[in-house]
């Protein structure tokens, strides 16, 4: 079965130290579980397993000329100047970046399948599973998995690879994805089983 490591929203503005978020409570749980060296145990197993990776991005023009009004999230993060295409904040986080060859999934939308590149990637490589990653839990990680499913993929969810604002958030969204995806961990992740 052909797969693909899909990496979500692991950018500066949400879980870089310094960024705006790695004070606050997200970047907290992402330190305190170390979502970011288990992400990149994990992307060295993947590219091991020459399983191809795919770094998701939420990211805007500097005017948010595609971020909807009627979002709650989106509207903070136009508030707050977030998510700018081209800034340091939608980079990847430096000890994981992307190499050549990587796929570049820039989304618009918590979900990476709405209005992406991502479907047709997936369909030009033949891709039938989807192991996935990121911050937050129940937002992208979330929205992945419900539209991976509901688009015929196998969906693996990397728990230890994963963060929320909150352990509690963090828990809740795993066990609200118990019907649309299975799990593993980034020491016993098999990509090629």
């Amino acid at each position: 079965m052909r797969s693909i490591y899909l990496v979500l929203d692991m950018e500066n503005d949400l879980v870089a130290e310094e960024g705006p978020n790695g004070k606050g409570p997200l970047g907290q749980q992402v330190r305190s579980r170390g979502i970011i060296p288990r992400t990149a145990a994990a992307i060295a197993k993947a590219r091991a397993a020459g399983i191809p990776i795919g770094y998701v991005r939420v990211g805007f023009s500097p005017d948010y000329r595609e971020a909807p009004g009627t979002s709650v999230i989106f509207n903070g993060a136009r508030q707050h100047g977030l998510f700018k295409l081209g800034t340091w904040g939608t980079e990847v986080h430096k000890d994981i970046a992307p190499q050549p060859g990587d796929f570049d999934i820039v989304k618009h939308r918590v979900s990476p399948f709405y209005g992406t590149n991502l479907e047709p990637i997936l369909r030009a490589h033949g891709i039938q599973r989807i192991f996935c990653s990121g911050v937050s839990t129940v937002a992208v990680v979330q929205g992945t998995a419900r539209d991976a499913h509901d688009r015929d993929y196998v969906c693996v969810v990397l728990e230890d690879c994963c963060a929320a604002a909150t352990a509690e958030d963090h828990e809740a969204g795993i066990r609200a994805l118990q019907r649309f995806a299975t799990f593993a961990t980034s020491e016993a992740v098999d990509f090629k089983g």
